[in-house]
């Protein structure tokens, strides 16, 4: 136990600091104004993995722990396309997801955009576009933002966040 206690104490705190922008204001903060003065406090994502390799998932998934507190600004994630303003997709399209995502796509109500997470999404990546994929989601749905990585940060989906509300703006 006293050995433990010793390492501990030599290691030292190993978190992250709190991640700044520019202007040294948060990011979620920036949405968090946004939200409130453009959606009235609510925005609903609805995620659509059309094939990818889930390590773009794992940083969708970091959103939602105590760090970046997510659903804390009024996002959340919803099953259904019919609650969701943002359709978050994820992956090349495969030619099984093809139409599946069309039709999620479809189902959201107006106004609705499209993310596209990951440069799987964005323009296919490793897989680009083959018999099994179609490639990019621009080359089945419209896509408003993309947010490239491999896989993308937490940081750089709340600056996706960030452009769809101030998009939604003008």
């Amino acid at each position: 136990m006293f050995d433990i206690l010793t390492r501990i104490r030599r290691t030292g705190i190993l978190s992250e600091a709190t991640p700044r922008s520019e202007a040294s204001e948060l990011p979620l903060d920036k949405v968090r104004r946004n939200l409130t003065s453009v959606f009235g406090r609510a925005l609903r994502i609805r995620h659509v993995d059309t094939g990818s390799c889930n390590g773009c998932e794992l940083e969708i998934q970091a959103l939602s722990n105590p760090y970046y507190n997510l659903e804390g600004s009024g996002i959340a994630f919803v099953a259904s396309p019919r609650h969701a303003d943002v359709l978050l997709v994820t992956g090349p399209v495969s030619v099984n997801m093809e139409e599946a995502l069309r039709r999620t796509y479809e189902a959201m109500p107006d106004p609705k955009w499209v993310m596209a997470v990951g440069d799987c999404a964005a323009c296919g990546g490793v897989f680009g576009a083959s018999y099994a994929t179609r490639g990019s989601v621009s080359a089945v749905i419209p896509v408003d933002i993309v947010i490239n990585g491999c896989p993308p940060t937490p940081l750089a989906l709340l600056q996706g966040l960030l452009q769809i509300t101030q998009q939604r703006r003008a």
